[in-house]
């Protein structure tokens, strides 16, 4: 009797134990998503995501991207597992394609249609998103226990503690600033067509943080289409353009804009770009806000140096030594060599 019993007991230790990995996790959108095991083949169908993973160290883990290589060269130089993930054109995987890949778990942006129909499938869907500093240290967070492993946990909170560490630095210096010594910024996403970004964003957010005026901060949300009078309207000191855009010298607009003051005072930067843009989603989010400081007030930080920062972050976050040479082609916004 008392043999049966153990048996009996032995024979349900491997169920125990399977089951006590499932989790319920709680997404950016608020949905309670079940993790039944640690995610070790990952569907990213987030652009920007993707760089979270890689901070966490779990870039390898992406079997299935919608980035791509002539688009994001950096990404693909740091992370070169991701040539061999299944990659699509626009943002929206076949289900079918997936579960053939054994995909533990699928990444989509907020709001994404398409995560019901992963879910019909049988594959865990979490909906990330965040538009500000809180948001997106929790967003790193979850994506941590999706992942499900210590190591991740760990990289996540020293991520966080890093950018803690850098917008209190920042915030130091800048939040003394009175509204006039603050320069009027406009962040423009696209030249074709116009778009810039406006309040309610991570880019109002760290132009806030860096010193600056955000002058379409009327504006709601990002990638806003505007017309070539509403920036002449603006007159903004400074315009950054995104790394993807093009340049303004380029541009239809070149001639329009000659009369700005950001341009006949040649405050027209291009905003650097890595493993992701810097200037939105990803994780250099942090580099984002020491560059435009930098840039915005280089008479308060003239110890800060930008190619010694790149170099140490992507060392620590993204386990890649970069040179001094990649690092200045990171903050020109330019491709490897």
């Amino acid at each position: 009797m008392f043999k049966r019993s153990l048996l009996a007991l032995c024979l349900t230790l491997p169920l125990a134990s399977f089951t006590t990995l499932a989790k319920t996790v709680t997404d950016d959108a608020g949905n309670q998503v079940v993790i039944d095991k640690p995610a070790l083949r990952i569907a990213d169908a987030w652009y920007a995501h993707h760089s979270l993973l890689m901070t966490l160290g779990a870039g390898d883990r992406i079997v299935a991207t919608v980035n791509h290589a002539a688009d994001r060269p950096w990404m693909f130089k740091v992370q070169p597992s991701l040539n061999q993930a299944l990659q699509v054109h626009g943002k929206d995987f076949s289900s079918e394609a997936l579960v053939a890949r054994n995909v533990d778990a699928v990444f989509v942006p907020k709001n994404d249609p398409q995560a019901a129909a992963y879910r019909q499938a049988g594959l865990p869907a979490l909906m990330m998103g965040f538009n500000d500093f809180a948001s997106m240290k929790q967003s790193l967070l979850t994506t941590a226990e999706v992942i499900g492993t210590s190591t991740a946990m760990t990289r996540a909170q020293a991520y966080n503690h890093y950018l803690d560490r850098q917008i209190a630095f920042i915030s130091q210096k800048t939040a003394h600033l009175s509204h006039e010594q603050r320069p009027r910024v406009l962040h423009i996403q696209s030249l074709h067509p116009l778009k810039v970004d406006g309040c309610d964003t991570l880019i109002d957010t760290w132009i806030t943080l860096a010193g600056g005026q955000n002058v379409a901060g009327q504006i709601k949300g990002n990638m806003h289409e505007v017309s070539p009078e509403d920036v002449i309207m603006w007159d903004p000191d400074v315009i950054i353009v995104g790394a993807g855009a093009g340049t303004l010298t380029d541009s239809p607009y070149a001639a329009l804009f000659a009369s700005l003051r950001a341009v006949k005072q040649h405050r027209v930067w291009q905003n650097p770009a890595g493993v992701f843009p810097w200037d939105r989603y990803g994780t250099e989010a942090a580099l984002q806000i020491q560059w435009a400081a930098k840039q915005l007030h280089p008479e308060l930080f003239p110890t800060l140096d930008m190619i010694r920062a790149t170099q140490d972050f992507y060392q620590q976050f993204f386990d890649f030594s970069l040179s001094q040479k990649d690092a200045e082609r990171i903050i020109a916004a330019q491709p490897p060599e």
